[in-house]
């Protein structure tokens, strides 16, 4: 990651020059990117955890693949959908920043993880707690310092980079064609519905809309992908002193 102004906004695309673009080959992702990274996103983060779930895994093991597995999982969705008629990440979000925008983002992180630590009091108020569906992150994270540094290293940097590549570079920027409100409102929503809905969903309604709105405003996955770590640093260690005082 290269922290230099760009000059080019997610809604473009310039092609070299004295080349042209090929009439067939869009400029940004569109549905049929949306539809290839939703599918590859399911077969391969519900194929591999279902897997997961039936070799015998130790909690510890168990819990530290899942943490990996949703970073991967994106990832590989985020590749499908490059590979379907594009094949230019820059068209994806995947371009250089600024500084002024990683610092913007680290403050936008900090104020989604105080967001959202307010919209999960409000689901449980409203819904109650529920099944605790982060428990196996919470196991992962408590076989030892080494346990959970990897664990919070999964989730703080794997799955934020997965997450946003597939949500934010392939899904809000198609919806932005539509509309900044559709764009990031949409996407969101998507984002969101994805989680589950359990007390993550009103976390990912928080993530979702900052880190879209960011998207659209910096024009590159980076600062997006800062908000979601910054959000996500802190997840496992609260969720393993929890479970040790439950």
């Amino acid at each position: 990651m290269s922290y230099v102004p760009s000059s080019s906004s997610p809604q473009t695309e310039r092609p070299a020059a004295g080349s042209v673009a090929p009439p067939d080959r869009p400029s940004r992702p569109g549905w049929p990117e949306i539809a290839v990274g939703l599918a590859a996103l399911a077969i391969v983060g519900l194929g591999i955890a279902s897997l997961l779930g039936r070799i015998g895994l130790s909690p510890v093991v168990y819990g530290l693949s899942l943490a990996a597995l949703s970073g991967v999982a994106g990832i590989a969705a985020f590749a499908a959908a490059v590979a379907l008629r594009i094949r230019s990440p820059g068209a994806f979000g995947v371009r250089r920043t600024t500084w002024r925008w990683i610092l913007i983002a680290v403050g936008a992180g900090v104020a989604a993880f105080v967001l959202k630590t307010l919209a999960i009091w409000v689901w449980i108020q409203i819904f109650g707690e529920g099944e605790t569906v982060q428990a196996p992150y919470a196991a992962g994270g408590s076989g030892g310092l080494a346990s959970l540094i990897l664990a919070t290293v999964f989730l703080t940097l794997l799955t934020p980079l997965g997450e946003e590549l597939l949500f934010r570079g392939v899904i809000t920027n198609a919806l932005l064609r539509y509309g900044p409100i559709i764009g990031v409102v949409g996407s969101t929503l998507i984002f969101a519905t994805i989680h589950g809905l359990n007390t993550v969903f009103p976390a990912a309604l928080v993530v979702g809309i900052i880190t879209a709105e960011i998207f659209r405003r910096s024009g590159s996955i980076w600062p997006a992908v800062v908000v979601h770590a910054v959000h996500n640093l802190p997840t496992v260690p609260f969720l393993v002193a929890a479970a040790a005082a439950g």
